[in-house]
C-alpha cells in the first residue's frame, strides 16, 4: 500500500507540470488585457504600456511560463494582479468556504442518493422506482444557474424564507477560528451565527447537490440491481435472513465499490469549486475567486488555482483508491 500511494504522488508531479502548461497557455489565449482591466478605459497608452512591462505580460511566453513556474517549486503562488495581495493567503481565506458547500452538498447528496438508488433497486419497477429515476434524469439535466436562480426568487424573493446569497446576515457576529462557519459557531457557543450560516447553506447545497445526487442514485440502483442477483444474497434470503440486514449488510456494501469511485469524482469537482453556484449564491469561495479573477484577466490567480484545484482532484482520488481496499480486501495494490 505505501510503495503505490509514493507512486500515485510521484505521478503527480508530471500530471501537475501538464495543468500547468495547459492553464498557462489557455489563459494567455483569453481575450482581454490585464493593463486594461486595471487601469481602466481612460488610460493611455504609454500607461498601458509601463503597466504591461512592469506586470512582465511583455515577456516571451516561455520567459513568462519559466518565472510562473519558478515561483510554484519555491511554494509561492505569486501575487494577484488586482489586489496585489498574495495568491496563496487569498486561496486559504476562500478555501474554507468552498470546503464548507462541497461537503454540505455531499452529505446531501449521498444520503439522498443512495437511500433512493437502494429503495429503487429492492421495489424495481414500482411506482418510486419509476419517480426517483426520472427525478434523477431531470437532476442530471437541469442546469445549476436555472435552479438556482429559481430557488432564489422562490425562497427569497417570493416567500423570503431563506437568505440570498452570503455566508452570513449582515449584523451577525462570528469569532472565526477555522473559517468553517457551521464549525467556528458550535466551538464559540453562537447559536443564532449557527442558524443563521445554516439557512444560507441551505440553498446553495441543495442546488449543488442535485447533479451528484441524481448521478448516486442511479449508480445505486444500477449496482444494487446487479449484486441482488447473485447467489449469495439468494442464499441469505432461502436462510430467513432480515430484509433490512440482507440489503444494507450484504448487498449495499458489495455493491458500494461504483458509488464510492462516483462519490469521489463529485466531490473532487465541488472541492475544486463550484462557479455557477457560488457565483449566483454570492458564495466567497474558489469557485467565485476563479469567475472574478477571469473577468479581470487575473492570469497568476487563474492559474494558481487551476493547479491547486488539480493537485486537490488527484488527491482526493487516492483517498478514493486507499479506501476501496478497506471496502475490499480482495484488491491488491502493486
Amino acid at each position: 500500500m505505501l510503495k503505490y500511494i509514493t507512486s500515485r504522488l510521484l505521478m503527480l508531479i508530471p500530471v501537475l507540470i501538464g495543468v500547468s502548461i495547459l492553464a498557462f497557455s489557455l489563459i494567455h489565449l483569453v481575450p482581454g488585457d490585464p493593463a486594461r482591466s486595471i487601469l481602466g478605459e481612460k488610460a493611455t497608452a504609454a500607461q498601458l504600456e509601463a503597466l504591461r512591462n512592469e506586470l512582465g505580460l511583455n515577456d516571451p511566453y516561455v520567459v513568462q511560463y519559466g518565472r510562473f513556474l519558478g515561483h510554484i517549486l519555491q511554494g509561492d503562488l505569486g501575487k494577484s494582479i488586482q489586489s496585489k495581495e498574495s495568491i496563496g493567503v487569498e486561496l486559504i481565506q476562500k478555501l474554507p468556504a468552498t470546503i464548507e458547500l462541497a461537503i454540505f452538498a455531499m452529505v446531501i447528496a449521498i444520503v439522498i442518493g443512495v437511500l433512493a438508488g437502494v429503495i429503487a433497486a429492492v421495489k424495481q419497477y414500482s411506482w418510486f422506482d419509476n419517480i426517483s429515476m426520472t427525478v434523477s434524469l431531470f437532476g442530471v439535466s437541469l442546469p445549476i444557474f436555472w435552479l438556482g436562480l429559481m430557488m432564489i426568487w422562490i425562497f427569497s424573493v417570493t416567500f423570503n424564507i431563506l437568505p440570498p446569497s452570503g455566508r452570513l446576515t449582515t449584523g451577525v457576529e462570528l469569532n472565526t477560528i477555522t473559517n468553517f462557519y457551521l464549525l467556528d459557531s458550535i466551538l464559540t457557543g453562537n447559536w443564532v451565527a449557527l442558524k443563521d450560516a445554516f439557512l444560507h447553506l441551505l440553498m446553495p447545497g441543495i442546488a449543488l447537490a442535485t447533479i451528484p445526487m441524481a448521478i448516486i442514485a442511479r449508480m445505486t440502483r444500477s449496482s444494487m440491481l446487479e449484486v441482488m442477483r447473485q447467489d449469495y444474497i439468494r442464499t441469505a434470503n432461502a436462510k430467513g435472513l432480515r430484509k433490512t440486514i440482507i440489503i444494507f449488510q450484504h448487498a449495499l456494501k458489495n455493491a458500494s465499490l461504483p458509488v464510492l469511485t462516483v462519490v469521489g469524482l463529485q466531490f473532487g469537482l465541488l472541492l475544486g469549486g463550484a462557479v455557477l453556484t457560488e457565483s449566483i449564491f454570492s458564495w466567497p469561495g474558489v469557485g467565485r475567486y476563479v469567475y472574478l479573477a477571469v473577468l479581470g484577466r487575473d492570469y497568476p490567480v487563474v492559474q494558481s488555482t487551476i493547479l491547486v484545484i488539480a493537485a486537490i482532484f488527484v488527491f482526493v482520488n487516492l483517498i478514493t483508491d486507499i479506501l476501496y481496499k478497506y471496502l475490499d480486501p480482495r484488491i491488491k495494490y502493486e
